[in-house]
């Protein structure tokens, strides 16, 4: 029994799909945001998510989408999952739920007060994730790599299923789950060799670590 379940993120290649279905991935995700090392468009996605059919549940992650961009990756990609990573409001979220794609919205957290944000979204999104606030002065809302003070998340309870993220890896994913609860788990960087390339031996240990 793993300790959660995963996603791994920012998939952009044939061999590290397969290692992540391999390893048990409940999800695993695809970056559509130029200024991240892990974008790729939508329709070079579409044959690696169709990999995951019957096996995973697939997401493309963008960041604050006008409707052409929704409508691009819903053709093209065909997604479970958009993962609104931006200022994406409840009646946003709510819209682009409408056009037939479930939601999971991303929120940036340093203290425990950040909690609060997530209230007007419940019963409108199908999962929330709490990545590391972004500092001033990024140029990506999430995907940077940094950990947050996971003592923020003790205690925490939600009617909506949600993801913890920022900073994880093989080293840390066990204690960070043990620390917050959290029935899901979401890596990016923390199992790749350079930005957006992929480890496949990292992607193996972080899917070990959940088996412990």
């Amino acid at each position: 029994m793993r300790l959660a379940e995963a996603k791994i993120c920012g998939l952009s290649d044939r061999q590290t799909v397969g290692d992540a279905l391999a390893q048990g991935a409940a999800f695993i995700g695809f970056v559509t945001f130029p200024k991240s090392p892990r974008h790729i468009l939508p329709a070079d996605a579409k044959p690696l998510a169709k990999m995951a059919a019957g096996m995973a549940r697939t997401v493309s992650v963008v960041v604050d989408p006008d409707d052409a961009l929704v409508d691009q990756v819903v053709a093209d990609l065909g997604p479970d999952f958009l993962q609104l990573q931006g200022k994406e409001s409840p009646e946003r979220c709510a819209a682009i739920k409408a056009r037939g794609v479930g939601i999971i919205r991303a929120f940036g957290i340093s203290e425990r007060q950040d909690l609060e944000q997530i209230k007007p979204y419940l019963g409108i999104v199908d999962y929330l994730l709490f990545d590391a606030k972004a500092p001033k002065g990024a140029d990506r809302p999430g995907g940077l790599g940094h950990v947050f003070d996971w003592t923020i998340l003790q205690g925490f309870q939600s009617p909506v299923p949600w993801f913890l993220s920022g900073g994880l890896n093989p080293e840390n994913v066990a204690e960070a789950v043990r620390q917050t609860g959290a029935p899901l788990v979401d890596v990016s960087s923390g199992v790749e060799r350079a930005p957006g390339l992929k480890d496949s031996a990292r992607i193996a240990s972080f899917m070990q670590a959940l088996n412990d």
